[in-house]
């Protein structure tokens, strides 16, 4: 029996998906360095940016915050369960203070606002790529990734920061309300203990995976919305993909950079 073909068919089965995996990278970095590059040359689309702003920022913060005063009560009542088998009650202020800041705040807005926001980016670029708008700016000699991705990325890169520092300060004063309430802690001894054992950067190491995540959101998508195929199905195909793609990434991004900040 001649074993070469059942052995190619194989190797051709593993090597389909990995190549088409090693595509997309490669088409998704190409993109990204696309952006990087236009960010400081002229011209410069501030309207476009201050919209951006408005709407991935300003209007992200509803969301932002019910996540984090939520996720910041249940931790707290989680941490209590758990520190109370050991005697260690006492920790819940600096645990939900440094859960919040370093992994949660980040971690939980952004995902948020990949829901949000990457949906929304990839269905707007989409539906004008199959509506023909972005012919249209190339027929006005716009470049369609100055005009469209540029100030989407930059202003996601900018405004998710703030929304994960907001988050950050939500979700500590939700743990804060569960404590003095549910929890019979001193509400004085509990700011003092959050305040004593939280390090300027546990905050800074959140705000740089904000922004990291701010441009993974944003990057992805403008590339699936950019890229989306034609029809209201295109459309609705390159939304999911930029929020499973963004979400995936934004896990991924978390561990690689909890690994550099916090592995010594």
């Amino acid at each position: 029996m001649n074993l070469a073909t059942p052995l190619a068919a194989l190797f051709a089965a593993i090597g389909r998906p990995v190549l088409a995996a090693l595509t997309s990278i490669g088409r998704v970095t190409l993109f990204a360095g696309a952006i990087v590059g236009h960010i400081l040359r002229p011209p410069f689309y501030l309207r476009e940016f201050g919209q951006s702003v408005l709407q991935i920022g300003w209007f992200s913060l509803p969301v932002v915050g019910l996540t984090a005063i939520f996720t910041g009560g249940a931790l707290a009542l989680q941490i209590y369960a758990g520190g109370s088998r050991f005697n260690a009650e006492s920790v819940v202020p600096s645990i939900v203070a440094i859960g919040m800041t370093r992994e949660l705040g980040p971690v939980l807005g952004g995902l948020m606002v990949a829901a949000r926001v990457a949906s929304s980016i990839a269905a707007e670029i989409g539906t004008m790529k199959v509506t023909e708008q972005i012919d249209a700016l190339v027929t006005l000699s716009t470049n369609p990734l100055k005009y469209l991705a540029v100030p989407r990325v930059l202003a996601a890169t900018l405004a998710m920061p703030v929304l994960v520092a907001v988050g950050d300060a939500i979700g500590i004063m939700g743990g804060w309300l569960v404590g003095i309430t549910r929890l019979d802690f001193n509400s004085a001894a509990y700011l003092k203990n959050t305040a004593d054992f939280l390090e300027p950067w546990d905050v800074g190491s959140g705000l740089v995976k904000g922004a990291v995540f701010g441009f993974i959101v944003a990057l992805m998508g403008c590339y699936h919305g950019m890229n989306s195929a034609r029809g209201a199905q295109g459309v609705g195909a390159a939304t999911k993909a930029a929020v499973v793609s963004a979400s995936v990434l934004i896990l991924a991004a978390n561990y690689l950079l909890t690994e550099v900040f916090f592995s010594a």
